[in-house]
């Protein structure tokens, strides 16, 4: 009985631990290589990393590998605060992946 709660008690401290969620890009410093995200009410600054990957998700659903370069020269336009939603994973305050919506909207 011990074991099982304490398998349960680590299980929900990893949880807390670990954040994946879609959020909203409040703004993105690409000299500090901070990004600052909205989640319902709740905004949040982490820190992108060399070790952070990043993936483009198309219409259908299907995840492409990208890089931390294409990445951040869409966090860093400047249209895209308040309008830009995406999944991030992130743990310890860094962002260990994001997740980026590719392709063009439908009309």
């Amino acid at each position: 009985m011990r074991k099982l709660l304490l398998a349960l008690v680590c299980l929900a401290f990893m949880a807390g631990v670990v954040v994946a969620a879609d959020v909203v890009l409040v703004k993105f410093d690409s000299e500090k290589k901070e990004l600052t995200v909205k989640e319902g009410e709740k905004e949040s600054t982490y820190k992108i990393t060399d070790k952070t990957k990043v993936s483009f998700v198309d219409k259908d659903g299907n995840a492409k590998e990208g890089t931390l370069e294409a990445a951040t020269k869409i966090l860093g336009n400047p249209k895209a605060a308040g309008k830009l939603k995406f999944g991030l994973t992130a743990a310890d305050g860094a962002v260990s992946e994001l997740k980026l919506k590719s392709g063009k909207k439908k009309n």
